[in-house]
């Protein structure tokens, strides 16, 4: 994903929450995350051999609140980090996000459907984090500690709003799957750690980097694998 992909990612986020929030002649008029359960992109866990699903429910949002959160938070955090590394390395952080948000929340919370692209944006938290811990000290000291107080400050706030809707305010809302978010960031924890702080090597030839992969990848086989056989979804 380089920069003009990223943007056109958004783009094609934007377009979609258009065509069900306006386009469709339905009761979308008056609440615009009414006719998206019934996309072909939500995850949802009675369709969940529809396996695109576990990716595409990022493209989704419900209504104006979450669409303008997730773009404004990708803007933030996408931006200074594609200046610094390569568009596909970003990229590929906000992917694992999204696929261990879907997944993660397939088995803690299996009943949960699932739209937004928060667990690619707290992937990208999740890196930016690990980023400056690991460079801090190559970094003007009040210069690394403003970032990680900014980075704090966006994590507990998005974090104490969705515990807001998931626990206090549920019904002002769609359901919010805390899980997604969770996981998403140990994501970007794992895989960006050795994406971003590596920048200067191959990536390819970087022990760490296979390292987080191969963690990674062993939780998605698990994941698939209690998804075809174990949730109780069905």
């Amino acid at each position: 994903m380089e920069p003009s992909d990223a943007r056109e990612g958004r783009g094609e986020e934007l377009g979609i929450f258009v065509y069900y929030a306006f386009w469709k002649p339905q009761e979308e008029w008056d609440n615009p995350d009414v006719g998206i359960w019934k996309s072909p992109f939500i995850y949802r866990p009675d369709k969940r051999k529809q396996a695109w699903r576990f990716i595409s429910y990022m493209m989704v949002h419900a209504g104006f609140q979450h669409i303008c959160g997730n773009v404004l938070m990708q803007l933030l955090l996408g931006l200074p980090l594609e200046m610094v590394h390569k568009g596909h390395r970003v990229g590929l952080v906000y992917l694992s996000g999204v696929i261990a948000g879907s997944l993660g929340s397939s088995i803690c919370d299996p009943f949960q459907a699932l739209v937004g692209a928060s667990g690619g944006v707290y992937a990208l938290m999740g890196g930016y984090f690990m980023n400056v811990l690991v460079n801090f000290k190559n970094m003007v000291p009040l210069f690394g500690l403003f970032r990680l107080m900014l980075l704090l400050f966006i994590l507990v706030f998005d974090m104490g709003f969705a515990l807001y809707r998931k626990f206090i305010a549920p019904a002002s809302g769609t359901p919010v799957s805390i899980v997604a978010h969770i996981a998403g960031g140990l994501a970007g924890m794992t895989v960006g750690y050795t994406v971003f702080s590596c920048f200067q090597k191959e990536l390819l030839k970087d022990q760490m980097f296979w390292v987080a992969i191969t963690t990674y990848f062993v939780c998605v086989l698990f994941a698939v694998y209690f998804n075809i056989f174990l949730s109780p979804a069905d």
